[in-house]
Order: C-alpha cells, then sequence, then structure tokens
C-alpha cells in the first residue's frame, strides 16, 4: 500500500491510502492523535483498522508531510 500527499490538494491535512485496486482517504487529526476515515473505496473493514492503526503510530511524519507540500496546518 501507498501513502499519498498529493500536492494539489486542499485542506484539511489528509492524506490517501491506495493499494489493491482501493483507495481510502484520512484525515489527519492534530492535536488529538488521531487519522480519521473520511473515504473508503473498496477496502474491507478488517483492513481500515490496520491502516488507521499506522497511520496513528506515523502521524508525526504525516502531518510534516503535509506541511512541507502544503505550508502550516
Amino acid at each position: 500500500m501507498r501513502v499519498v500527499v498529493y500536492p494539489n490538494d486542499h485542506r484539511p491535512p489528509h492524506v490517501h491510502v491506495i493499494g489493491n485496486g482501493h483507495e481510502a482517504v484520512y484525515i489527519l487529526n492534530h492535536p488529538a492523535g488521531t487519522a480519521d476515515l473520511r473515504e473508503n473505496y473498496g477496502f474491507p473493514s478488517r483492513n481500515l483498522a490496520r491502516i488507521q492503526r499506522v497511520l496513528e503510530e506515523n502521524l508525526a511524519a504525516l502531518l510534516s508531510a503535509w506541511e512541507g507540500i502544503h505550508g502550516t496546518r
């Protein structure tokens, strides 16, 4: 799976998770420390829980990547 921050995207800070022909979009909530599912296009629910856990474990790095592309929150 790939986690993508698109350079021409919009706020709020979020990432697209792409893999196996599916895509999900997660909002990166700071300071709550959560990644909340906004949209799901085909991932089974068992995968979504794992994806969310990994995103939350890497939230600081993902927010840093977002800010590097789009500026401050």
